[in-house]
């Protein structure tokens, strides 16, 4: 289903109540019964395997690229935050604000997404150390991106001031303001899900802590966005829109980490605004998502992303994710049903790391299997699965 913009909140209501939200007993072991402080102990050791890749002069890991080192801060303070520890927190504090200290708003490259997902590593670190200088270097990234989405003024203007072309105003009948260009060149045209979805998320993290109405109104915004544009008919998110005549990508470039990133997004903002329709959109999406066979056959174990011998940036988007469901999981707390399809799903893939892709403490980037020697990206691949089920089971 095309989820439009002008679709009534009772027609989606209603859609998600006729959802079967019911786990398939074709998955791989979707239950398990370690106890919590063995769940603890397993992803805090497979932190443990990955620290030693730390570059301490850049505050990157080896093996890996900007983003995903990124993200591995994201999982250090996760792991704090869910298990009440503060073991991570030196490295966590210390190396978010090295790289911020040498990257101005993290952005090493010239693409938004990835001073995002270091910001988001930042607002994690501040919600589980309440450290402000965490939140300082989120809201100066928010500032900075907020530079390459498309406003209303800009849509009907055709005109973005940091870039060099005429853009459409509408593509498919909707308004392209929300939208966030992924890359700060002049020339960059492309306007995609992780980039927005990324904007989403942040500006409904600093809507939650700051209370400042100009960050919940920039969340709506771009997720009214990704709904009018970048969702399948199978309740998918796409990837990418061409700002400047409307072409997209291919139908068949469906990557987990597009969903994951737009479900945390729009299960922040559903608990901001209160507003049910962002939930709804969230759990259709995410109920779509766990039982598609674009990134999963019958078993449900994740098949995206299983380069064993290179790193590629595949191999990063199913720990994106895993940990967008989580925080579905943890916005929800009296939908049980939906609560027991993320714990399942979850346990599929903790269980198929454990029993099929250990070595020790390590894995391999391919969950099916079979073990192999450390590397940096299956571990990276790892990381969010073994700390989120700290929470979901």
């Amino acid at each position: 289903m095309q989820l439009l913009p002008h679709l009534a909140l009772v027609s989606l209501v209603s859609l998600v109540a006729a959802q079967d939200l019911g786990v398939p007993l074709s998955w791989r072991k979707f239950s398990n019964t370690r106890p919590i402080a063995e769940r603890i102990t397993i992803a805090q050791n497979a932190i443990n395997q990955m620290t030693p890749q730390l570059n301490a002069a850049t505050g990157e890991f080896n093996g890996i690229g900007y983003w995903q080192s990124g993200n591995v801060w994201s999982v250090l303070a996760n792991q704090d935050h869910l298990a009440g520890t503060t073991t991570n927190k030196a490295l966590v504090v210390n190396n978010l604000n090295l790289v911020f200290s040498r990257w101005a708003h993290y952005d090493q490259f010239g693409f938004n997404d990835d001073a995002m997902w270091w910001a988001q590593a930042a607002l994690y670190g501040y919600r589980a150390y309440a450290d402000t200088n965490l939140l300082a270097h989120a809201v100066d990234v928010w500032t900075h991106v907020t530079g390459y989405v498309i406003t209303p003024a800009q849509a009907s203007a055709r005109k973005n001031p940091n870039k060099a072309f005429t853009l459409e105003s509408t593509c498919g009948g909707a308004t392209m303001a929300g939208g966030v260009f992924w890359q700060t060149s002049t020339s960059d045209q492309s306007v995609n899900s992780i980039t927005t979805g990324l904007y989403i998320t942040l500006s409904a993290f600093l809507a939650e802590y700051t209370k400042n109405a100009t960050y919940t109104a920039a969340a709506i915004q771009s997720a009214n966005w990704i709904k009018a544009h970048n969702i399948n008919a199978n309740d998918l998110v796409l990837d990418t829109v061409n700002a400047f005549d409307c072409s997209t990508s291919p139908a068949s470039w469906l990557f987990t980490y597009n969903s994951g990133k737009y479900i945390e997004g729009l299960s922040v903002l559903a608990a901001v605004t209160g507003d049910t329709q962002w939930s709804t959109l969230a759990i259709n999406i995410l109920n779509a998502a766990v039982k598609t066979t674009a990134w999963e056959g019958a078993d449900g174990i994740i098949t995206e992303g299983v380069s064993t011998t290179s790193n590629n940036d595949g191999v990063g988007f199913k720990a994106i994710f895993i940990r967008g469901i989580h925080e579905a999981w943890t916005r929800n707390p009296s939908n049980t049903a939906l609560r027991t399809l993320i714990h399942s799903y979850g346990d599929v893939q903790y269980n198929a790391l454990l029993d099929l892709a250990a070595t020790g403490s390590t894995y391999s980037s391919n969950w099916h299997g079979p073990p192999q020697a450390f590397t940096s990206w299956g571990q990276l691949a790892a990381l969010d699965v073994l700390t989120s089920n700290i929470d979901t089971n």
